[in-house]
């Protein structure tokens, strides 16, 4: 699934080929679930001629600035992302490189822009929602999301008293898009173990000292991983990234580290008992 340094390459790739010039043409699939109720000819209506000013992101959601509202808001679901003739779409864990041909495949809406610039959003599995809000910072679903776990990261006296003000396990808070907008599966399990924590902690139980490994922890695996542009060939061997995939009984970090599973917010946890506490 796309976490928050996929969505940024993504904002990145439509930052470069939309901003500042006019939709020229639209073509998107008839497909209501994919955009939350909207017919083809509704969709094309609100962005045909429309200027792109802006490309905006919180968490896991991006938008479009038009010039004229509503605005367009992307979730890439489980598979989903941006492709363009000018760059190579965000390399996914979940689905390998980007497609060579063009368009890809399971196209769900087809962008040309007034210079030939061409974005396509690509979704094989239907799971992700194109909406329109006039207002996306301050309606649902962004709304309702906690802290940008890159650009918006609480000072480290509110992060203790976010962490200490929650009773779940420490995955399950970090799951939580509410707590923290953009984390993922992968992510949080890299976090907790570059933290020395062991995912089952309730978070209330967390030291002043544990809640600042926490923070720092989160701040440096995302801003890392964006830095990167979600290559993961490019994180650090140490990280547990690497070696967490499979569920493999004789897995095993870089460090000689055993690794175990469970399962904890809905969701499997790698974790290395050895070293989190």
């Amino acid at each position: 699934m796309p976490e928050l340094p996929e969505v940024e390459v993504g904002r990145l790739i439509a930052r470069r080929v939309a901003v500042g010039r006019v939709i020229r043409s639209v073509r998107c699939a008839d497909d209501p679930i994919v955009f939350d109720g909207l017919t083809r000819t509704k969709v094309q209506r609100l962005l045909r001629g429309r200027r792109v000013q802006a490309v905006q992101r919180h968490g896991k959601h991006l938008w479009f600035e038009l010039d004229r509202r509503p605005w367009p808001l992307f979730h890439f679901g489980m598979t989903g992302g941006f492709h363009t003739t000018r760059r190579a779409g965000a390399k996914l864990v979940s689905s390998g490189d980007a497609t060579p041909t063009w368009p890809p495949r399971f196209v769900k809406l087809h962008l040309t822009f007034e210079d030939g610039g061409e974005l396509v959003l690509a979704d094989a599995r239907r799971l992700g929602r194109v909406r329109f809000r006039h207002d996306p910072p301050h309606e649902p679903p962004i709304a309702l999301l906690g802290f940008d776990a890159f650009r918006d990261i609480p000072s480290l006296p509110r992060f203790r008293a976010i962490v200490r003000a929650r009773a779940a396990p420490l995955k399950a808070l970090l799951l939580d898009q509410s707590f923290a907008a953009g984390v993922g599966n992968w992510i949080a399990d890299e976090v907790l173990y570059q933290a020395r924590l062991d995912p089952r902690r309730r978070a209330n139980s967390l030291n002043p000292a544990e809640a600042a490994r926490l923070r720092a922890r989160l701040r440096s695996v995302v801003a890392l991983s964006v830095r990167v542009q979600s290559d993961s060939d490019r994180y650090p061997r140490t990280w547990l990234f690497h070696d967490r995939w499979g569920k493999r009984a004789d897995g095993m970090t870089a460090r000689g580290e055993r690794i175990h599973y469970l399962t904890l917010g809905g969701r499997t946890t790698a974790w290395v008992p050895v070293v989190q506490k």
